[in-house]
This record gives structure tokens, sequence and C-alpha cells, in this order.
């Protein structure tokens, strides 16, 4: 068979794809090349690199933990139940991923602080948030949950009714279809989110720096970790942007092989 004769549009798509390529692929190669393996190794052999790098995957699976067991019903009651201002709610707990990070940061203070919305009554209950470690947790779930919301959302929208209808006709209580039926059928979606909502909070930055501080062994994460290194310590910075790079390819990857395998599913 003899292949299509290249159109001026074909070409000019296949450039800017070759642009997108360069300008994407070409800071993270950098990152990764520009200082020799074994510099970068002693730099991350630190315990200050070693601690932010427990710090960000010890915050970052409790936040999923969390985002999961919370997150995974309310995204099946969006998915399968039609009531007033249901789209415009949807809206509102995506709002995070498009939420500038210093936004992000005041609005958790504004909430959580000592003068916050609910501050005043954690502090009088002895909770005190701000520069600790669950606020740390706080800002991940704020900011890298409405990934798995939205993926979950999307997972139980793919389930088809007739199914859960079923379960329900067999004498099923409603939580039975749920657990029992809907979960599994979207459980490939529901992975997808999980990942893609690991992989949003190990790189957060922004919130939890506003909210958390930067406290050395306590709230200092892997990202502001590179960002406390980057003027005195570059080596040491690329050596924890390299990890961050690896782990967030492999958790996108995982991600994108579940989501296909989930759609795969529905096909079938």
């Amino acid at each position: 068979m003899r292949g299509r004769r290249p159109t001026p549009f074909g070409v000019l798509a296949s450039l800017a794809l070759l642009l997108v390529a360069l300008g994407l692929a070409l800071p993270l190669v950098a990152i990764v090349t520009d200082t020799a393996p074994g510099r970068l190794w002693d730099s991350l052999r630190t315990s200050s690199s070693l601690t932010a790098l427990g710090l960000s995957f010890a915050g970052s699976g409790i936040a999923v933990v969390l985002v999961v067991l919370v997150g995974t019903p309310a995204a099946y009651v969006l998915a399968t139940t039609r009531f007033p201002g249901r789209t415009a709610l949807s809206a509102l707990l995506e709002l995070p991923l498009v939420l500038p990070p210093a936004v992000a940061g005041i609005g958790l203070l504004a909430a959580f602080g000592p003068q916050g919305l609910v501050g005043g009554a954690l502090e009088d209950g002895g909770v005190r948030l701000p520069l600790t470690f669950a606020a740390v947790v706080v800002a991940l779930v704020f900011v890298a949950g409405p990934f798995h919301l939205r993926q979950a959302q999307s997972a139980f929208q793919a389930v088809d009714p007739a199914v859960l209808d079923a379960a329900r006709l067999s004498g099923a209580r409603e939580s039975g279809v749920f657990l029992r039926v809907a979960v599994p059928l979207a459980a490939p979606g529901l992975g997808a989110g999980a990942t893609l909502t690991f992989a949003r909070a190990i790189g957060e930055f922004g919130a939890t720096l506003m909210f958390a501080g930067s406290l050395q062994g306590v709230t200092r994460t892997a990202s502001l970790e590179v960002y406390t290194r980057f003027s005195t310590d570059f080596p040491g910075a690329l050596a924890l942007s390299a990890v961050l790079i690896v782990v967030s390819a492999a958790l996108l990857l995982v991600a994108r092989v579940l989501a296909s395998r989930g759609e795969d599913g529905v096909r079938a």
C-alpha cells in the first residue's frame, strides 16, 4: 500500500508536535543530564534530602487515603444522582485544580488559620493546623483531591446504569450496589484517579509553603527542599528534582495504563 503524500497541514502539524515535544521535554532532560550521576547521588544522600522525600511520600500517601475514602463515595453521588445545582457543585469542587498556588494557600489560611472561619474553633479544641505536618496533609488534600474526584466521577459515569439497577432489583442495598458492583467496575478509573492525586501531591509547593511553612524535618517536603537549595546547593536541587521527575513519570504511566484498562472495559 502506497503511503499518503504529505500535505501542507500535515507538515505543519508535525512541526508543531516537534516543537511541543522539544519545549516540554528539554527542561526535563536538562535536569537529569546537567550534573554527573555520581554528584547527584552524593547530593541526594544528605539527611535533609532524605527527610524531605520521606515527608513528601508520607504526606502524599495519607492525603491519597483520605481523598479515596471520602472522595470516592462523593464522586459516586455526583455521577449517579441528579439534583439542582449538581453542575455548579462539581465545578466548585474542581476549582482548586486551576487556582493559583498563592490563592490556594491564602484560602487555607482564611479557613483554618488562627483567625479563620473554623481555625479559631479548632484552636479552642486544642487543634492547631498551620506550620504542622497535618497542615501539609490538608494542603495536599485540597490541591490534589480534585484529581481523584474528577477521574472517579468519570469512571462511575461509564458504568452501565442497567447493571446498577439490576443489582438494586435483586435486593441489594445501595451500599452493596456501591461497594460490590460500582466500585469493582470502576476500579481502573478509580486507581488512575488515586495515582494522579499522589503524583500531584508529590509536586505540590505553593499552598504547602503558605499554609504549612518550610520547617526542616516537620513540613519541608521535597519540593520545598528543592526551592531551599536552589541558591546554595544547585546539584542538590537537581538531584531532588530528578527523583521527583522519575517518580512523577512512573505515576503518570501507571495512571495512563489504568485509565486505558477502564476504557477497554467500558467498550467491552
